[in-house]
């Protein structure tokens, strides 16, 4: 059957609206290539990450994704599906990292490993992966959120652009330094020399490597409170400022690169008013960002309106792609 003329038109407009977004539109699905490097090591202890791409040699542009755990579990297998997909299909390639974690890690050396990564990414990357690394992207969420933040200071040169999903800049609020009242948070809970036995053993850089339960430690932290000691080493309540150094909230200057921050009203888990409190340095420093507020959303914005997520998701790529693409 031969498509009438208004059909053709709607494809074509389609089709020319996919190109003026930046995408490009294929046949077939490129097929993606993953590759696994070990970016630093620390004696024994490799750290890795995990580069996915198309299956070709042209240079690409790089996003670079730290994932969530609170500092103490998961890894870099651990990248958003959402955010791959959006991002492969776009023509980037994406940087998955590993770090070290806490608590047989503290927070100065995790945050090195940050540092050491995009290090890496931006010497070794164009040769290792072909990629573009004049420009960098970094995505997270949670945790990897918080450290995506701690990238708009920590890393020189600073990223291009950051987007951080229902992060936080403050480490040592009530939030996380007094016990949570969240019903999330009092799972079954479990003698303290038990619970301290989960993460006893040696330095790791992906909570696949553990012997022990470190979801289960997690839940002891935020039970008593403790959660920013037991990362850093540092009381919060007699040396907040030794934690200075190390949350975004603090360290926000005219230098600080384009930032869209999306979280959810009821989040119970990183509370909704730490982006505020990102977007309120951001106003006051006059950064380029966005604030996408998810009403009714938990973390991870699950009880958000669907709708109002796909059209988040669709923000972080054009507020991404916009950024990259300035010569």
């Amino acid at each position: 059957m031969k498509a009438t003329n208004k059909q053709r038109q709607i494809f074509f407009g389609i089709i020319g609206c996919l190109f003026l977004s930046g995408l490009t539109v294929n046949s077939a699905a490129a097929q993606v290539r993953t590759q696994t490097y070990t970016y630093k090591q620390v004696g024994d202890l490799e750290i890795k990450a995990n580069v996915y791409r198309a299956d070709d040699e042209k240079v690409r542009p790089v996003v670079v994704w730290i994932h969530g755990g609170a500092l103490i579990m998961g890894g870099r297998d651990g990248l958003s599906k959402r955010v791959k997909k959006m991002f492969l299909d776009a023509g980037y390639a994406i940087v998955s990292i590993d770090y070290r974690l806490a608590p047989e890690t503290k927070l100065p050396a995790i945050i090195e490993d940050i540092e050491d990564a995009f290090k890496w990414i931006r010497e070794k990357g164009p040769e290792l992966f072909a990629i573009d690394s004049s420009k960098i992207a970094v995505l997270g969420g949670s945790a990897g959120g918080y450290l995506t933040l701690a990238t708009g200071y920590r890393v020189k040169p600073r990223p291009t652009v950051l987007v951080v999903f229902w992060g936080y800049g403050d480490l040592i609020g009530d939030w996380y330094s007094k016990p949570s009242p969240h019903r999330r948070h009092q799972k079954p809970k479990m003698a303290e020399e038990k619970v301290r036995k989960q993460v006893s053993g040696p330095a790791i850089a992906n909570s696949k490597d553990r012997n022990g339960n470190g979801g289960a430690f997690y839940q002891f932290c935020r039970q008593r409170g403790i959660w920013p000691k037991e990362v850093s080493g540092w009381d919060p309540h007699k040396e907040a400022k030794k934690f200075y150094p190390f949350m975004p909230v603090k360290n926000v200057s005219k230098e600080y690169p384009p930032t869209l921050l999306i979280h959810g009203t009821k989040d119970t888990d990183v509370p909704y008013e730490q982006s505020v409190m990102m977007a309120e340095q951001f106003r006051k420093f006059h950064i380029d960002h966005e604030f996408i507020t998810i009403a009714g959303g938990e973390h991870g914005l699950g009880g958000g309106d669907p709708e109002k997520i796909n059209e988040a998701y669709k923000k972080v790529f054009q507020f991404v792609h916009q950024r990259m693409s300035v010569k």
